[in-house]
């Protein structure tokens, strides 16, 4: 199968989804850039192969009495080669613990390796979660429930501030993607795009540790966790976090963009403004000199 054939097929199911769930609370495509990219490939033969993945999130209720209130969100991307090659898909819902939702989504796997090789599948993927995902609620014992249950508590006791390192941030749905889901997890910092592009979050342990599992599976040339911060709660509560912030909110900062395309910061903006904030030494972190 040609990679424009694939092109075709990744279109035709994201039709098939859009018109099965209409409804933005049921069917997202998040990366609009990248479905208008795959749909232009598909179309004309001389276009070059699309530059990063579509990503799409699909929200299934279970039809179970007892679990009328829990929802479960799959994140979804295409591989450039899919059907070739399997989705990438995660399922999350607040009502599984991290070792259920890892449980979940290695069965989910085994099932579309076993069913759906080579054949498109995110129709049956969903109705798969939605006919079992409610099951792993309670699928562990006691014992393990403990241990996850003590686990979580640790990272609610943790404060956590990460910063993170992109070679570049262009993309404006990326851009959204970080201030939403930053309001939505309740954090704090900030977000420089241009290249080099410098994300910095900070908040509960159990919170940053799910944004940087959202914003590491978009396509990226280079992204990582440069510098790390934990700090024991001691006291807990809402007071506790507000004293351990450097930052207010997280919005988006540019600093005179300059060059070409207008995409390079002034980074001794940068150095002034995390001197402000008293996160100077960070700078020498991410570029390697010290700032002035």
């Amino acid at each position: 199968m040609s990679n424009r054939e694939e092109a075709e097929i990744q279109i035709s199911e994201l039709d098939l989804l859009s018109s099965m769930f209409p409804y933005e609370e049921e069917f997202v495509v998040t990366d609009q850039l990248a479905a208008a990219e795959l749909k232009h490939y598909a179309e004309n033969d001389s276009a070059e192969m699309p530059s990063s993945k579509v990503q799409f999130v699909l929200n299934v209720k279970p039809e179970v009495t007892n679990a009328s209130m829990v929802e479960f969100s799959m994140a979804c991307a295409l591989p450039f080669k899919y059907p070739a090659v399997l989705p990438e898909i995660t399922v999350r819902s607040s009502a599984l613990s991290r070792s259920q939702q890892i449980h979940l989504n290695s069965d989910l796997k085994t099932y579309l390796m076993q069913n759906f090789s080579g054949e498109p599948c995110m129709l049956s993927a969903r109705e798969w979660v939605k006919d079992h995902a409610a099951a792993y609620i309670d699928k562990e014992c006691s014992s393990s429930s403990v241990t996850t249950s003590n686990a979580m508590q640790s990272e609610d006791n943790t404060f956590t501030r990460l910063w993170i390192y992109s070679h570049h941030i262009y993309n404006k749905q990326k851009r959204k993607n970080i201030i939403d889901w930053a309001k939505e997890l309740a954090l704090s910092g900030f977000c420089m795009p241009g290249k080099p592009g410098v994300v910095c979050v900070e908040g509960l342990q159990s919170s940053c540790e799910e944004f940087w599992s959202r914003v590491r599976r978009l396509t990226w040339k280079r992204i990582l966790i440069r510098h790390r911060e934990d700090v024991s709660l001691e006291g807990g509560g809402r007071a506790e976090i507000q004293k351990q912030r450097k930052f207010s909110t997280l919005e988006e900062k540019c600093f005179d963009a300059h060059g070409a395309r207008g995409n390079h910061m002034d980074l001794g903006q940068l150095y002034h403004f995390l001197e402000e904030k008293g996160c100077a030494d960070i700078f020498q972190m991410y570029f390697g000199v010290e700032g002035h």
